[in-house]
Parts: structure tokens; sequence; C-alpha cells
């Protein structure tokens, strides 16, 4: 079974925002992930893109056997500038960056079952 991982550390743009692709993504074909990234109209797709060509690459298997087994979104550094305001005083202004980790397996996801809803008889 093949397991690869690729990160991409400190990029900058608020995890919120990448998040929107990284759901898009999970859980798909890597070849079809692709083919999303390559037609989606947010900044966070070509770096994104690039961390999957990564992993399958890491991985040494071709992309049509890969799988987006994981792939998370989680809050990097956060630089911290001023902005001047009104008086002469000062308020913050946060500039978040994100780190994102994507495991690929060659194994097919399980698919996830939803609860049964059950329906009372009278």
């Amino acid at each position: 079974m093949a397991t690869s991982i690729a990160q991409l550390k400190n990029y900058r743009q608020s995890p919120r925002k990448v998040r929107l692709v990284a759901d898009l993504v999970r859980g798909k074909n890597v070849e079809h992930a692709l083919a999303l990234l390559s037609m989606l109209p947010k900044r966070a797709s070509e770096p994104m893109d690039k961390l999957l060509r990564s992993a399958v690459a890491n991985a040494g298997v071709s992309a049509i056997e890969l799988f987006v087994e994981k792939i998370e979104v989680n809050g990097g550094l956060t630089f911290r500038r001023m902005m001047p305001r009104a008086r002469g005083r000062g308020s913050m202004i946060k500039k978040k960056t994100s780190h994102v980790t994507v495991s690929l397996n060659a194994a097919k996801p399980k698919a996830v079952k939803a609860p049964r809803q059950s329906v009372a008889k009278n």
C-alpha cells in the first residue's frame, strides 16, 4: 500500500479560505482532484495543485491509483502589523498563514455511511 505525505508550510493565506479548497478535494481520486483544482477560481487552488503533485511524486506511483486520504489545513504564523488610525492611535492587523498537510493512499477510502433515520410507526 503506497502512502505519501506532502506539506506546505507558512502559506500566506488565511486557513479559513484554504479550507474551502481543501474540502473540495478531500476523499477524491488524485486525477479528479487535479482536474478540479485546475478550473477552480480560488487563489489557493494553484499551491494546492503543486502540493498534490509533490505528494504523487513522493509516492512513486501513478496518480490514477491514488486517493486523497487526508488533507489538513492548520494555522501557521501570524504576522502582526500596525495600521494608523484616528487621533494618533494604531490598530493591529493580523496577517495569517496556513500549514497544509496532504496524505495520499493507494487504497480507496471507505465510504462514510449516513446515520439511519428512524421513523416512528403509529
